[in-house]
């Protein structure tokens, strides 16, 4: 039997959940038997049926003696739904073929462990570099307990983000920045500063259709984010929260009265404080932030030690200037030996442009 084929058909239905199943990982289930797929599923959301019990309601015959493919090791405990080794169990399946083994201390070998003990045979690691990487946020952060942290950012061949004017709509070509709606509906939460919010007055939301707002939140140190911003605007539909230094009572008031959550934290070098803010946000249920800010905050996460991910585009434009913005500010490291090195790198194209991501 062709693991590699009903894998490959089980990432592609687990990719189905993004953007519904944080803080729970993306998880697809496929079964076959005698190289016909019986039933198929994946977890849709959070809360609800895991994918291995969704492709087993989904067949409408006989389990017994299949094969399930499933790209995370199945839970063995109770948590919103009871162990999916139960129901594989019950159902009958003979083998079980698995990308990834779940590093959730609650599983982390045990659901193989349980399957194995009732006489099932359990593959592991087929396609187990492509499981991991769809599943990177919910491995992060069931480790850390901290969000996985990817700052983007699109700039021109000349490493400007804007022009000396501090014009920068548009640096890159619609079908790069439908990818950046994306990433916004995957990741639970986007960041950006209040220098951004001033000169840009962004909205902060995903645009594509069935898409979900990512939770906003502001580095505010002094707590200045214009009361008139769109995105205070907006705080009372879609959770705002403005991250700072300042316990000026009557001011949080007013941004409280628009909707916004006021997150106060311990300064740092005269700004807020950066673990501070992803300990707090962990501690809330947030798994993962996607960074879209100036080049001074791009420079404070960076050094700071908390990204995990860099997306750059990049478009075949050259703007010049030297006063022009770059994405990465601040003091910047003091010799090329000491710079942010990417691993696991790949390339896309979107159009004309380019992008970069990968691993810091």
């Amino acid at each position: 039997m062709d693991d590699r084929r009903y894998m490959k058909l089980a990432l592609r239905l687990a990719e189905r959940g993004t953007g519904y199943t944080s803080p729970n990982p993306l998880v697809g289930a496929v079964i076959v038997r005698d190289g016909k797929v019986l039933g198929e599923g994946w977890h849709k959301k959070y809360g609800d049926l895991h994918a291995e019990r969704n492709a087993i309601a989904s067949a409408s015959c006989s389990l017994e003696g299949a094969t399930m493919y499933v790209t995370l090791e199945p839970c063995c405990h109770y948590g919103h739904q009871p162990p999916c080794t139960d129901a594989i169990i019950e159902a009958g399946i003979k083998r079980v073929v698995i990308a990834s083994v779940d590093p959730n201390p609650l599983v982390a070998g045990k659901g193989i462990e349980a399957l194995r003990s009732h006489g099932i045979e359990v593959t592991e690691n087929v396609m187990k570099e492509e499981a991991d990487r769809l599943n990177e946020i919910f491995f992060h952060y069931i480790t850390a307990r901290t969000p996985f942290v990817a700052l983007k950012y699109a700039m021109t061949l000349d490493g400007k983000i804007a022009c000396y004017t501090k014009a920068s709509e548009w640096i890159t070509g619609e079908e790069a920045r439908h990818h950046v709606h994306l990433l916004r509906n995957r990741y639970s939460a986007i960041l950006t500063g209040v220098g951004t919010v001033v000169a840009d007055d962004p909205l902060l939301t995903c645009r594509i259709p069935k898409g979900r707002n990512p939770v906003r939140i502001i580095a505010d140190t002094m707590l200045s984010t214009p009361l008139d911003s769109r995105i205070v605007s907006t705080a009372k539909d879609v959770r705002t929260i403005i991250a700072t230094c300042s316990y000026d009572s009557s001011r949080s008031q007013k941004y409280s009265e628009a909707g916004c959550t006021i997150l106060n934290l311990p300064s740092e070098n005269g700004h807020i404080s950066i673990n501070a803010l992803m300990d707090s946000l962990g501690a809330e249920g947030i798994d993962s932030v996607l960074c879209e800010c100036g080049g001074l905050l791009s420079w404070s996460l960076l050094n700071a030690g908390v990204v995990n991910k860099i997306y750059a585009f990049i478009a075949p434009k050259i703007i010049g200037g030297a006063s022009s913005p770059t994405p990465v500010g601040g003091h910047g490291v003091p010799d090329p030996s000491l710079a942010f090195m990417l691993k696991d790198r790949r390339m896309k194209r979107f159009g004309d442009d380019l992008l970069i991501e990968g691993r810091v």
